[in-house]
C-alpha cells in the first residue's frame, strides 16, 4: 500500500491514476471540498481518502503495512500570506513523514518547487550542498516553506541523523496538464490560453517590462505533467537513488511558443495581444527559468522529456476539448 498526500490535486492525482494502473493500492490524503475535485480520483481504484486532520491515527495503523510515500500534498499558492498555515502543512508535516519514513525503513519522495530558487540570481542548479542552498532567496512564502525543508533535509543529512532509506526532493518547474482545473488563478497558462481562444477572445500575455526581453518572450521551464510522474515512478523503481533533483526539461521556451503550440492544438490563427504585467507582482516578475538537469541524468534517468508543442496538443486533443477532461 502506498500513501499519496495531495493525490487529489493536480500532480498528486496524475501519479494516482499511473500507480493505479500499476495495480497499487492507493491511500490518498487530500481534502475534496465542494467543487468537482473528486472527479480528478473518480477514474481510478483507489483504497481511501482521508483528511489531512486524521493522519496521525492513520500512520499509527499504517505501521508495517506501507511500501512508500509521495508527499505533494502543500499549500501551493505562491500568493499565500498566511505564514503559520504554510509552517504546518509545507513544513511541519513533511518532517513528519520523513521520521516516519524512517522508522518504517520505506522510500519518501517529496514535492519541493522551483520556487525555492527566488529570482535565479544564482542560476538553477539542484546542488544540494549546504552552503549552496543557504545562498537561495525565495521570493514568497511558499517558495521559503519548501526552501526551508530541503535545508531541513540536508542538516539531517550532514549529521548522520537517521534517514528514510531511499528519499527525493523534486523541485518541479511549470507544469501543465490534466487535473489542474480546480486550481483557479493557480491553473498553467496553457490552461488559461485554452480558455481564452475557447471564449473567442484570442491569447492575452503580459507584456515585458525587462529591456531584455521582448513581449511574451519570457521564458520559462514548461513540463508535460507526464513526465513528472514517469521521473517520480522511475525514483520509485530505482530505489538505490537519493537526492535533491529538479523536475524539468532544461530547455526554456517563451510564453509566446506556448500560445502559438496552442493556437496550433486548436486548429485556430494566431492572435496574441499583450497586457501590463500587474504591478503586485512586477518587482518579482522572473523573466527567466531553466532546470539544470545533469544531477537527474547523472542518477540513470533516461527517458526524453516531451517537447512543449507535443505535451500541448496532447493536452488540448486528449483532454481540454473532451466532454470529461479528467485523467
Amino acid at each position: 500500500m502506498l500513501l499519496v498526500t495531495g493525490g487529489a490535486g493536480f500532480i498528486g492525482s496524475n501519479l494516482v491514476a499511473a500507480l493505479a494502473e500499476r495495480g497499487e493500492a492507493v491511500v490518498v490524503c487530500d481534502r475534496l471540498g465542494q467543487g468537482d475535485k473528486w472527479r480528478n480520483l473518480a477514474h481510478h481504484e483507489i483504497e481511501d481518502v482521508i483528511p489531512p486532520e486524521e493522519l496521525p491515527e492513520f500512520l499509527r495503523w499504517a505501521e508495517g503495512r506501507l511500501k512508500g510515500v509521495f508527499h505533494m500534498g502543500a499549500i501551493s499558492a505562491t500568493t499565500e500570506n498566511d505564514g503559520d498555515a504554510l509552517m504546518a502543512n509545507n513544513f511541519r508535516l513533511s518532517k513528519v513523514f520523513w521520521d516516519h519514513c524512517t522508522r518504517e525503513e520505506i522510500p519518501f519522495i517529496y514535492a519541493s518547487s522551483a520556487a525555492t530558487y527566488g529570482d535565479g540570481a544564482l542560476g538553477f542548479d539542484d546542488d544540494s550542498a549546504r552552503g549552496y542552498l543557504a545562498g537561495l532567496r525565495p521570493l514568497n512564502g511558499y517558495g521559503w516553506s519548501k526552501h526551508l525543508f530541503d535545508r531541513w533535509v540536508m542538516r539531517r543529512l550532514a549529521a548522520e541523523a537517521p534517514a528514510p532509506k531511499q528519499w527525493a526532493g523534486l523541485k518541479f518547474f511549470n507544469v501543465y496538464g490534466p487535473n489542474e482545473y480546480h486550481k483557479g488563478g493557480q491553473a498553467s497558462v496553457a490552461f488559461h490560453l485554452f480558455g481564452q481562444l475557447s471564449r473567442g477572445e484570442g491569447a492575452k500575455l503580459f507584456q515585458s517590462h525587462h529591456p531584455d526581453y521582448a513581449d511574451g518572450g519570457q521564458l520559462r521551464d514548461f513540463i508535460w505533467v507526464d513526465d513528472c510522474v514517469a521521473v517520480m515512478l522511475w525514483l520509485y523503481d530505482n530505489p538505490a537513488v537519493s537526492g535533491l533533483f529538479n523536475v524539468g526539461t532544461g530547455k526554456a521556451r517563451s510564453f509566446a511558443d506556448l500560445a502559438r503550440a496552442v493556437f496550433a492544438a486548436m486548429e485556430q490563427p494566431e492572435n496574441i495581444s499583450y497586457v501590463p504585467t500587474p504591478e503586485a507582482i512586477r518587482d518579482k516578475y522572473q523573466y527567466f527559468t531553466e532546470a539544470t538537469m545533469a544531477r537527474l541524468r547523472a542518477a540513470g534517468y533516461e527517458k526524453p522529456f516531451t517537447e512543449l508543442e507535443e505535451g500541448v496538443a496532447r493536452y488540448v486533443k486528449d483532454f481540454l476539448v473532451k466532454p470529461d477532461p479528467y485523467r
